[in-house]
């Protein structure tokens, strides 16, 4: 009897287990990626609600090289983790860092590209990126962000941080006068605000900043932890896009230099 009994549970427990491998292969015919929307050059949103930007286009070639339908789903930042794991969307492809506190709640594909962090403050002003040039200054930074945590870490006790929804509403307030300073993506800073006509009298200021412990190993494309099929056909479709020329194509459709890093 207690045979009989060790027999049905054992081949209950594989029946569990098969079923349970046959749920995490995901049906990727079609994936729905989660985009912001509100980080150019990156992402932006034209009037007509057409989503454009680096990530954008890189969603699109990852999608075509797993011959899978891309459905682009807007998020806010604040709220496009809970909503990956509430199943809104199947990936995030939003510049997201590479972190080991986001890893705690998602798992990553491989980088698909790395750009340092940077200051920026307005010309003539002659701040200096040190704790005597920073004291009582604020500083502007997007909410939620690797660059948020830097700051609060590193200067929190000696500078006002001021935390935004998105980029841009960070932007108009340092055109306003209402904060000292912006750290943000240099890139981002550099084709989002430097290089347009409301940036005009603002600079870079200081290093660039790197440190793998706030600001992660590049950025990846987000996804639930347990979809490891889709993980491997993700990474499989970024270095496809790498090797034939695709990525190439779309890097210099937004930048003068290879944003993917060393």
């Amino acid at each position: 009897m207690k045979i009989r009994n060790l027999l049905t549970a054992m081949i209950l427990a594989a029946a569990l287990a098969l079923s349970a491998g046959i749920a995490e292969a995901g049906d990727w015919s079609k994936l729905r990626v989660g985009v912001e929307g509100a980080y150019p050059p990156f992402s932006w949103m034209e009037p007509d609600g057409t989503l454009k930007g680096f990530d954008i286009d890189i969603a699109m070639a990852v999608c075509a090289e797993m011959n899978a339908e891309c459905e682009l789903v807007p998020q806010d930042w604040d709220g496009i983790i809970p909503a990956l794991l509430a199943n809104k969307y199947d990936a995030i492809i939003a510049s997201m860092s590479i972190t080991e506190e986001r890893k705690k709640k998602v798992s990553f594909s491989d980088k698909y590209y790395s750009t340092p962090a940077k200051f920026v403050r307005k010309k003539g002003s002659g701040i200096e990126i040190n704790e005597a040039g920073l004291k009582g200054k604020s500083v502007g930074v997007q909410r939620a962000t690797i660059h948020e945590n830097f700051l609060k870490d590193n200067y929190g006790d000696i500078i006002d941080i001021k935390g935004y929804g998105t980029q841009d509403e960070a932007y108009l307030d340092f055109t306003a006068g209402r904060v000292d300073l912006l750290l943000a993506d240099s890139v981002a800073l550099d084709d989002g605000f430097l290089k347009t006509d409301a940036g005009k009298d603002a600079e870079f200021v200081g290093p660039n900043f790197t440190d793998p412990k706030w600001f992660g190993d590049g950025a990846g494309i987000a996804i639930r932890k347990g979809d490891t099929d889709l993980q491997k056909l993700l990474n499989d479709a970024i270095a496809a896009i790498r090797a034939n020329g695709t990525y190439k194509k779309i890097n210099d459709k937004y930048f003068e230099f290879d944003v993917y890093g060393g």
